[in-house]
């Protein structure tokens, strides 16, 4: 029998080389191949986080209470990838939209659930689950290679129509059968609530958790001045990273969040505690981007892409870790829709509208006053660091000083 980690590692792997393959890439197909316009190729784009908003907590019901967590997975991504495929062939944009939003309300629900089936099926989340989510990370490089692999073989251009959504489409369908190797994670049958989502949102009630929510969602929508900016920005004349090299220098972010999730987030975890961890994680996110502001030296600004790392993994990835250790185990897959929802979903979208509209308030005649711009997320952030070390706690971590 294989490893439950190894499954595991290659369920996450799947889970975002489908994702990898078409999000870093699609905008230019809507735009340089099909003529859509930004608006609708926004649009296109705000579908998954909508989607994360409503989906999540319809799987983590049907995962809770209903259905074994990997036959959910299977069920989701064998519908998504036919659809993929389906929707590559498309060219009106009206098909296309209803069509990428169906897959996302598939999608979506599987980003809470691979956590929630990974941490039920490791020793301990706070020590293993850096080293099975880092998988996810590599899985999303890979995706990118192989589609530049791919159109490198066919010449210039597409290697075919949508070709992004087919290969996201076939590695869909390839992680529909491998959550069928996945172990066996069924649903609590003696839960006292039908009810998980309900469960999950009376945590809530819980103060430090009410405002490490707040806090989460706060800092989701800064992650997209990161996501939707820094392309832009790099290659505006402020740095002068030319387009062609533009996959290659933003690698380097992912790079440094495999290092930090493999080597560093375990450690740091078991010596310094979560909310040691997250504080860091929050921090870590006005130095990068007092660093984009200054925007000088090149290298400086190139260099700070590895703060991702930090960024990404001390918070989003142990957030849903914290997350996991304090959800009642009859209700882990709607907990994890509910931190899905509150940072993919409503934060990703309220962010993604933010950073655009910031970056078109102090834009004129085709100039971005870049400093201007990354010196709002900058001193959010710093707000969010100060409010989270003022008023978070974790009680766990007070409980054992006090032992």
């Amino acid at each position: 029998m294989r490893s439950p980690k190894i499954q595991l590692g290659a369920m996450m792997f799947l889970q975002y080389a489908i994702w990898g393959a078409w999000a870093p890439v699609l905008s230019a197909y809507l735009q340089g191949d099909l003529g859509f316009s930004g608006t609708q190729a926004g649009l296109i784009y705000s579908l998954l986080p909508l989607a994360t908003i409503i989906a999540p907590f319809i799987g983590g019901q049907l995962a809770d209470r209903y259905f074994a967590a990997e036959r959910v997975i299977a069920a989701l991504q064998l519908a998504g990838g036919g659809l993929l495929i389906w929707a590559a062939g498309l060219t009106d944009y009206g098909t296309l939209a209803v069509a990428m939003l169906v897959y996302c309300l598939l999608y979506a629900p599987t980003l809470a659930l691979t956590n929630s089936i990974a941490m039920a099926n490791v020793g301990s989340s706070e020590d293993e689950f850096g080293g099975v989510r880092v998988w996810g990370t590599i899985g999303w490089i890979a995706a990118g290679l192989a589609l530049a692999f791919w159109r490198n073989l066919a010449g210039d251009g597409l290697a075919m129509q949508g070709d992004m959504l087919v290969l996201a489409g076939v590695a869909s369908i390839a992680m529909a059968f491998q959550a069928l190797l996945l172990p066996h994670t069924p649903p609590d049958r003696d839960a006292k609530s039908p009810w998980a989502f309900l469960e999950a949102l009376s945590m809530l009630k819980d103060r430090n958790f009410a405002i490490f929510m707040a806090i989460s969602f706060v800092v989701a929508t800064e992650l997209q001045f990161y996501y939707v900016l820094t392309g832009p920005f790099l290659v505006s004349d402020s740095i002068g990273i030319s387009a062609a090299n533009l996959s290659a220098v933003m690698t380097i972010a992912q790079i440094a969040e495999i290092l930090v999730m493999a080597v560093v987030l375990s450690w740091f975890l078991k010596k310094y505690g979560m909310r040691a961890t997250l504080a860091l994680g929050v921090i870590a996110w006005p130095i990068r981007y007092v660093i984009f502001a200054i925007g000088t030296p090149w290298w400086l600004v190139v260099a700070s892409l590895t703060l991702h790392g930090f960024c990404y993994v001390f918070f989003f990835v142990a957030a849903v870790i914290y997350v996991d250790t304090i959800a009642p185990t009859d209700v882990r897959a709607s907990a994890q829709s509910l931190i899905a929802i509150v940072t993919l979903g409503v934060g990703s979208f309220v962010g993604s509208n933010f950073a655009g509209y910031i970056q078109n308030r102090f834009t004129a005649d085709g100039v971005t006053d870049w400093p201007t711009v990354f010196l709002v997320p900058c001193a959010i952030t710093v707000l969010c660091a100060v409010a989270y070390l003022l008023f978070f706690k974790d009680d766990r971590e007070v409980a054992s000083a006090q032992a």
